[in-house]
């Protein structure tokens, strides 16, 4: 009996101790130990190549963040191929949010894409930070969950202009666009705009399709009406193909791209064609700031080749941080909505950023053409 009450003592303090303790750890431990977020990227599809460098710059921003302590919380991102479709990409939201019961999802990498599940997530009420959709309309007008980082070509596109047109002189262009996607149709209108504003005479336009890979008929047209340079909105396989295939063709002149262009496979694929093509970006690969030189080390020790979707993807991961941070510390989508109205001149690799009163990004853009087989940012 004596040994049987020594052993109820001893299980009672254990018990006991196990409360305390248990309190203890409730009681320091956050709402949530773990921030699960989507991330809906084109990992396959016309997009693969902005889809496979946005993976890398989530990862490596998601490993900055839980190795640094940043949040009392761990980042967790779910990576799903949105296929560059409308109907995958639905497929990959849908189940972010009724299956992963996400906080937040980060995607997907189309404009087109983005207004057909973007709606999912706002009749959700899930908050989503689009990475790099430019089309001036149609994506956070959508609503109030709907924000991005990435300028909208109209943000972009006519400093750029501008600044070719002081370089190089040019008074006529000759214009080809993709007529099938919404990002590169939204480009084509804002370059049609930027053109008329700076008295450039559009002397021909042509169109084609994203699975098109022929372009001879269209560049003939082109060059044919003499142009002093050619403007194209295109996704970066189609543009590889068509500066390929106008310099073959003979043209020498200059080429002023869309954000399209912004991808090191561009240049992989179209080599030597690709050198002199001057493009608008929402990165300046060359800012000495502490936050874009951090983003440059952590990109190479991963052994990634940080371009301008990287640079955004990884700065959406530390926008949603930040969120979560000025949320207190909670990851409730709702937190987390709230969290996002109140960043402001957040340091990253993009510079300074805010959001605009209609949930856009707010932050310096930047010019960059080719030279020596990589882009160098044009002063």
């Amino acid at each position: 009996m004596r040994l049987a009450g020594r052993r109820i003592r001893s299980l009672v303090l254990l018990l006991a101790v196990s409360a305390a303790c248990k309190e203890k750890t409730e009681a320091a431990a956050p709402a949530g130990t773990t921030a699960r977020i989507g991330a809906a990227l084109s990992l396959t599809g016309p997009a693969a190549p902005y889809g496979a460098t946005q993976r890398a710059g989530i990862q490596t921003a998601v490993e900055d963040i839980n190795a640094g302590n940043a949040l009392p919380l761990k980042l967790e991102v779910l990576i799903e191929d949105d296929g560059s479709t409308k109907e995958q990409g639905i497929t990959v939201f849908q189940k972010f949010i009724n299956r992963d019961k996400v906080s937040a999802i980060i995607g997907p990498t189309l404009s087109t894409t983005a207004t057909a599940a973007d709606p999912i997530a706002q009749q959700e009420k899930v908050p989503v930070l689009a990475v790099s959709n430019t089309s001036p309309t149609g994506i956070t007008d959508i609503g109030n969950y709907i924000w991005r980082d990435s300028l909208t070509e109209k943000q972009v596109i006519p400093g750029a202009f501008k600044k070719a047109k002081e370089k190089m002189g040019f008074k006529t262009a000759g214009v080809l666009y993709g007529n099938d996607d919404v990002f590169t149709k939204a480009g084509y209108d804002v370059m049609k705009k930027t053109l008329d504003d700076l008295g450039v005479k559009v002397v021909d336009t042509q169109t084609f399709a994203k699975p098109d890979r022929d372009f001879a008929a269209q560049l003939t047209a082109l060059t044919g009406q003499k142009p002093e340079v050619l403007v194209v909105s295109a996704l970066a396989d189609n543009a590889a193909a068509i500066v390929t295939q106008a310099r073959q063709q003979g043209w020498t002149g200059p080429i002023l791209g869309g954000n399209g262009f912004n991808s090191p496979a561009f240049i992989k694929n179209a080599g030597t064609a690709s050198e002199g093509v001057m493009v608008g970006t929402s990165w300046n690969s060359a800012s000495p700031a502490p936050a874009n030189q951090r983003f440059l080390a952590a990109m190479k020790a991963k052994g990634a080749n940080p371009d301008q979707f990287s640079a955004q993807a990884y700065t959406g991961v530390y926008i949603l941080a930040e969120a979560i941070k000025l949320a207190g510390d909670k990851t409730g989508r709702e937190d987390i909505l709230a969290g996002l109205g109140k960043v402001k001149d957040l340091d990253t690799p993009l510079g300074k950023f805010s959001f605009t009163p209609s949930r856009d990004a707010s932050h310096e853009p930047a010019v960059q053409q080719v030279k020596e087989g990589k882009f160098q940012v044009v002063e």
